[in-house]
């Protein structure tokens, strides 16, 4: 392929793929660029740049960083990839990703270099635009929490107080209100406990490690008041998973299971390639139902308080997971939390 030819061909090519492509001699020193280049620098096709040139197009701040690479790759050979900044004759910021490579001649030494060259504006900004998006949401968070647990601690006060008061007439009344105020209560404390769960485990989880499913299913079991429901662990994998975060999960669905499915509910718990389940052999959740269980305040369970799936939901959200929920073979229910890493 002659010069001229190889030029036309990465003029093309740039054209098609709005990449320009550069490249210089070193000796003597002349540089040459696509016209895609001098398109994004606003320039006439036939201009006849030069080192010196084209390094002034770069924003003052960012000029050291390209003058400092080319430099190095001069010297060197290491090349680079830069995203930097240019400016218009007006002022005006646009952002561009340029590289450059060494090319050697037969007995190895540099003799020129060249490199892509493209404007990414329009990616910079989308970038710069999420990241002021996660900025936001993690400092909502954050107040989502702390608003949480300043409620939290305020309410329990007078809470525990209505509960000491509350001990304190049942020594010397002997009332069915009693026990109706009592179950209001415990069901205020976990609301109270539920609704700081959900302001927590919304968090993206930062680092997970390695969790043995099968262990951390008995240990959750060992801890909970599971009456004399029945529990099949099926699970052999490890999955990369939040702990403290998943070992929620798995109990607010046997919790979910015992609630709904009675204190002599069978549970199933196991895993797959990519996946884990929980499923029971209680009555179900209609197909019309299975997207709204897991809003917040949802439940059809007398004592329940609507968040236990929701925070399910909130804990596989956080890992990038999915749960969706089906009927199970043989009836019953089946969870099933897919996007997991698993081993």
């Amino acid at each position: 392929m002659t010069a001229g030819t190889e030029e036309e061909s990465h003029t093309r090519q740039g054209e098609y793929a709005k990449v320009g492509y550069w490249e210089m001699d070193l000796d003597p020193e002349r540089l040459r660029w696509s016209e895609e280049v001098s398109r994004i620098r606003d320039l006439p096709a036939d201009y006849t740049p030069t080192l010196e040139a084209g390094l002034q197009f770069y924003h003052p701040e960012d000029r050291p960083i390209i003058e400092a690479a080319v430099r190095r790759l001069k010297e060197t050979g290491e090349t680079y990839d830069l995203e930097l900044r240019e400016l218009t004759d007006e002022g005006e910021v646009y952002w561009v990703r340029t590289t450059g490579v060494p090319q050697y001649s037969d007995v190895g030494e540099i003799v020129k270099i060249s490199g892509v060259y493209r404007e990414i504006t329009a990616e910079k900004e989308r970038q710069q635009e999420l990241a002021e998006i996660q900025r936001k949401l993690q400092m909502s968070n954050q107040q989502l929490e702390e608003f949480a647990s300043l409620v939290s601690h305020d309410l329990r006060s007078p809470l525990n107080v209505a509960k000491g008061r509350l001990e304190l007439a049942a020594e010397t009344c002997d009332s069915e209100h009693l026990a109706v105020a009592e179950r209001a209560l415990t069901r205020m404390e976990a609301l109270i406990s539920d609704i700081l769960t959900l302001a927590r485990e919304g968090k993206v989880v930062d680092a997970v490690e390695a969790v043995a499913l099968s262990e951390l299913v008995q240990e959750s079991w060992s801890v909970m008041d599971t009456a004399n429901a029945t529990l099949e662990v099926e699970a052999t994998r490890t999955v990369q998973a939040d702990p403290a975060r998943l070992q929620q999960l798995v109990e607010n669905l046997i919790r979910n299971a015992i609630d709904h499915g009675g204190d002599d509910v069978t549970i199933w718990i196991g895993d797959f390639d990519g996946g884990l389940y929980v499923e029971d052999d209680g009555p179900g959740i209609a197909e019309p139902d299975r997207e709204t269980v897991f809003e917040s305040g949802y439940s059809t369970a007398r004592d329940g308080t609507g968040f236990g799936l929701a925070i399910v939901k909130e804990i596989a959200t956080a890992h990038g997971w999915e749960v969706n929920v089906t009927e199970r073979t043989g009836g019953g229910v089946r969870f099933e939390i897919t996007g997991v890493e698993t081993e």
